[in-house]
C-alpha cells in the first residue's frame, strides 16, 4: 500500500514536529485510501480537505507518497509541495533532490521548469547531480587535499584529479530525515542529516539542517543551517539544472540571463580556480546586463575553451551576508522569469556543457548539451586552498547559515 498524507493551510490542521516510525500526528482524523491520497476531516464545519484535481491548487498543501527504495531495501519518500496559484516542487528526501518544478508560463500553462528523472533508479544510477543538495562542500578542491590547523586532510578524487561535490558519497546520495509543515506564506519540508566525523574524510560531526519553503508568492526559499563539534569545511549548495521552456523542449541558449557580479574566477584546466579575480568587463563572461546565454558562449576565449563553455564562479558585488538579488534568467518564449536572491558571496553558471545526449530524463527528453544551466549559490572553489577567499571554516560553536531564494513570474 502507499499511504499519502496531505495538509491544507485553509484548514489549520496542525503538524506535530516529531516524526515516529513514519507516522505523523494531526490534529485531525485521518483517513487512508490505498494508491490514492489521505484526506484530513477537520474538527469544524469547514468542507474536508481533499487533493486538488485541476492543475491550480485551492489551498497550500504538502503531501508525502513513496518514491521506491535504494538497494539496501530502504524506503524513500517524494514530497509534493503545491502553493496557491498552483506553483508545485517535488523533492525527495534521498540527496534532498528537487525532481519536479511546476510553474505557469504567460499563457497560464503550468510545466516542469528543472531536469531530473522520473523514477529514484534514474537519481542512482546518475552522475550529473539533478536537483541535489550538495556537501559537505559543493564544486571543486585542488588535488583532494586541504589543510586546517596545520593538519592535512585528503577527500576522494572524484572529478579527474579533484575532488567534487563532496566525494564519492557526498549529500547528494545520503537519506535526509524530513520534517514538513506549515510556514508562514506556504509550506515548508525541512531535511535533517548528520554527517558524521572523518565522512567522507571531512573532519567533525556536522550537523545539518536544509528547509525547502515553497511561499505564496512564488518563491522557492532554500535556507542552509550546520553546526559542529570540531574545526571543519563546509559549503552547501543546490544543484538544479534549470530550463524555463518547461517540459525541456529545447536547450537554454536562447535564454537571457543576468548577474549581479562585476567578477569571475578564472579556471585552469582541470576547472580549478587560478587564484586571480577578475573583471567581466570586455569579455565573454560580462553578464552585468541581461545578455542570451548563447550569445558569446563560443567565442575563441581561453576560460570558455577550459570550461567548454561557462563553467565558473561569479563574485557578486553586494556585500557578503547580505540577501540581494544576485541573478535574473528569462524566457522569451514561455515568458517565463526567474530572480535569484543569495546571502552567498558567488554562484557557479554551468551551462550544461558535460550532458552529451546519453542521458535519457523526464518526458522522454534527451539530454543534450547545454539544455538546462545551473546557478549554484556558494562560497568559491577550492576556497580551503585560497587564504584570499571568503573563509569556509566553521568552527565549534558557530553556525553556518545561508539562504537563497528563487522566485517566479512572467514578463
Amino acid at each position: 500500500m502507499q499511504n499519502l498524507w496531505l495538509l491544507s493551510t485553509k484548514n489549520k490542521i496542525s503538524l506535530h514536529n516529531s516524526i515516529i516510525m513514519k507516522k505523523y500526528i494531526l490534529r485531525c482524523t485521518l483517513v487512508f485510501v490505498p494508491m490514492l491520497m489521505i484526506s484530513c476531516k477537520p474538527k469544524t464545519d469547514q468542507t474536508p480537505v481533499t487533493a486538488a484535481t485541476d492543475s491550480v491548487a485551492q489551498d497550500a498543501t504538502i503531501s508525502e507518497s513513496t518514491f521506491g527504495a535504494l538497494p539496501d531495501g530502504t524506503t524513500v519518500s517524494l514530497f509534493l509541495m503545491k502553493n496557491t496559484r498552483g506553483t508545485e516542487v517535488t523533492v525527495t528526501n534521498y540527496g534532498g533532490i528537487i525532481v519536479s518544478l511546476k510553474t505557469a508560463d504567460k499563457a497560464g500553462v503550468i510545466e516542469d521548469i528543472v531536469l531530473g528523472y522520473d523514477s529514484l533508479s534514474g537519481y542512482i544510477k546518475a552522475p550529473s547531480f539533478f536537483g541535489a543538495l550538495v556537501g559537505r562542500y559543493g564544486n571543486r578542491i585542488a588535488k583532494g587535499k586541504f589543510k586546517l590547523d596545520g593538519k592535512t586532510y585528503s577527500l576522494a578524487v572524484n572529478n579527474g584529479k579533484n575532488h567534487l561535490h563532496g566525494g564519492l558519497k557526498g549529500f547528494d546520495k545520503v537519506v535526509w530525515d524530513p520534517t514538513p509543515s506549515f510556514a508562514t506564506d506556504g509550506v515548508s519540508l525541512k531535511l535533517s542529516y548528520l554527517s558524521k566525523d572523518m565522512e567522507e574524510g571531512y573532519p567533525g560531526n556536522l550537523q545539518v539542517e536544509v528547509t525547502y519553503t515553497l511561499t505564496n508568492s512564488n518563491e522557492l526559499k532554500i535556507d542552509y543551517e550546520a553546526t559542529t563539534d570540531k574545526k571543519t569545511v563546509v559549503n552547501l549548495t543546490n544543484h538544479s539544472y534549470f530550463n524555463l521552456s518547461g517540459n525541456t523542449k529545447r536547450d537554454i541558449l536562447g535564454h537571457t540571463l543576468s548577474l549581479a557580479a562585476s567578477k569571475f574566477l578564472p579556471v585552469d584546466q582541470s576547472l580549478i580556480p587560478t587564484g586571480e579575480i577578475k573583471e567581466v568587463k570586455g569579455t565573454p563572461f560580462d553578464f552585468t546586463t541581461p545578455t542570451v546565454v548563447g550569445q558569446r558562449i563560443n567565442d575563441d576565449e581561453p576560460q570558455l575553451k577550459a570550461g567548454i563553455g561557462y563553467d565558473h564562479c561569479w563574485v557578486f558585488d553586494k556585500p557578503a551576508g547580505t540577501l540581494s538579488l544576485g541573478a535574473t534568467l528569462y524566457d522569451s518564449i514561455s515568458g517565463r522569469y526567474m530572480e535569484m536572491y543569495t546571502t552567498e558571496p558567488g554562484t557557479q553558471f554551468y551551462s550544461g556543457n558535460f550532458l552529451n545526449g546519453t542521458v535519457t530524463g523526464k518526458f522522454n527528453t534527451v539530454y543534450k548539451q547545454r539544455f538546462g544551466l545551473c546557478l549554484e549559490t556558494q562560497h568559491f572553489p577550492d576556497s580551503p586552498n585560497r587564504p584570499n577567499f571568503p573563509t569556509v571554516v566553521l568552527s565549534p560553536g558557530e553556525v553556518y547559515k545561508t539562504q537563497t531564494v528563487y522566485k517566479f513570474s512572467v514578463k
